[in-house]
């Protein structure tokens, strides 16, 4: 049965409220970053968007993702979400995800799938450093972390093993290896569309999935090892969710497989154990204490054992943050820095972002926010978020909207889906990889 369009008028007002609202941030955000060019604020960098010409760019993915974007725009707009079976949901997600990140990418042809594994500022310049003894490889990662490429510099070594075990498994391919990255970082649709059923109900989830699906950051999803950690942390959250729930007998086993999944993801970035406050919350919000202590124990687990074999997790991230401090700090200003951060994330989030801001208090998926938030905010406060965002919080930017179906109320009735803030989202995604920016 296809959604009403007449049944809350209240509703359609409110959304193109929020979208108007984003439009204006959004300008203004841009504003800022204009200006700080205009000041030659200190950005430590002259690439772009700050710098260069712009031109317009076709490629095979410039027809492919607007189908992409129209089909599931029309399927939430006849009803067909409100049909299907929950699998068929969740597979229909994943697959129109995927493709949504795949079509972005191809707007610059092949290469959008090659070109960020072959940069030799990437993790391939490091997958030659760990040749045919990865232990070795960890033993010195800490010391040798100043020489690592610019990649690599502020994550632990997970996403060079990963690397590396994919070449020796024969993946070598780099179209293939750029797909199999964003077919796994995809998996975060169906993972945080769970969570959300879990824990809003079934009804929520699936108004959900068009913005979940042609969220704007769905640009830096293609070929992104940090897609990987947002896949850990949403089967992470699933796990605790599950832990919260299930019988007595499985309880101790989701709990643990919970931390587990954000030891290993800790392993790939330093900022992942965020998530895991989303956990902790979920376990207060329910009142199960008691599997913090469990999750705790398993997320301690991949963290010890990469100590074990050589790798010191804090070692480690006292590393990258002395060179972050010596190498970065000193010429990127944090003031301004931390502005334009803001600004990449309403954009990257798209219109639902204040549609979320606005209705944070009447949803039960509040642990997801608080967790997601607080990563973001410490990343502010701390001012380590000069420059990169679009990647380092691509974990975080999925949770951050899933207030957008709340009620406007309290135990209210479910508004309809956001379709206008979705397509608004979507169309910003296209507009941005359709422009190519070349340097002066």
């Amino acid at each position: 049965m296809s959604e009403p369009s007449t049944a809350q008028p209240w509703t359609a007002h409110r959304e193109r409220r929020d979208a108007l609202r984003w439009v204006a941030f959004g300008l203004l955000g841009l504003a800022v970053a204009a200006l700080a060019v205009q000041l030659d604020a200190r950005l430590g960098t002259a690439s772009a968007p700050f710098l260069g010409r712009y031109k317009i760019r076709v490629g095979p993915g410039s027809v492919l993702a607007p189908l992409v974007a129209a089909a599931v725009l029309w399927s939430a707009s006849q009803g067909a979400l409100e049909r299907r079976s929950w699998r068929k949901i969740q597979l229909f997600g994943y697959c129109a995800g995927l493709t949504w990140a795949i079509a972005l990418a191809l707007v610059d042809g092949w290469s959008g799938l090659t070109k960020a594994l072959g940069s030799p500022e990437e993790y391939l310049g490091d997958v030659r450093r760990v040749g045919d003894d990865p232990l070795a490889y960890l033993r010195h990662f800490t010391a040798d972390a100043p020489a690592h490429s610019v990649a690599s510099r502020g994550h632990p070594p997970g996403p060079v093993l990963f690397l590396w075990l994919a070449d020796r498994i024969g993946v070598d391919n780099h179209v293939v290896l750029g797909f199999l990255i964003t077919a796994l970082s995809a998996l975060t649709i169906p993972l945080v569309l769970s969570a959300v059923r879990d824990s809003v109900g079934e009804a929520a989830a699936r108004r959900y999935l068009p913005v979940l699906v042609l969220a704007p950051y769905a640009i830096w999803v293609a070929v992104s090892l940090d897609g990987l950690v947002a896949t850990l942390g949403a089967a992470a959250i699933v796990c605790g969710l599950r832990a919260s729930r299930t019988k007595v007998r499985k309880k101790a086993v989701w709990a643990l497989a919970a931390g587990l999944l954000v030891g290993v993801a800790a392993l790939f970035s330093y900022s992942a154990p965020w998530l895991g406050l989303s956990i902790v919350c979920v376990y207060f919000a329910r009142r199960r204490a008691f599997l913090n202590i469990v999750t705790g124990i398993g997320a301690l687990v991949p963290v010890l054992g990469a100590q074990l074999l050589g790798f010191g997790w804090a070692d480690g991230l006292v590393a990258a943050e002395t060179d972050y401090a010596s190498r970065v700090a000193p010429y990127r200003s944090v003031l301004w820095w931390s502005a334009i951060s803001v600004v990449v994330l309403l954009l990257a989030t798209g219109p639902a972002i204040v549609a979320s801001a606005r209705k944070l208090r009447n949803t039960a998926a509040w642990p997801f926010l608080v967790g997601a938030g607080a990563a973001v905010v410490f990343s502010i406060a701390a001012g380590l978020a000069r420059g990169g965002v679009e990647h380092a919080w691509l974990p975080f930017f999925p949770w951050l909207t899933v207030a957008a179906v709340a009620p406007e109320k309290p135990a209210g009735e479910l508004p309809p889906t956001p379709l206008l803030l979705t397509a608004v989202g979507a169309a910003l995604a296209v507009v941005v990889e359709a422009v190519l920016i070349t340097p002066w």
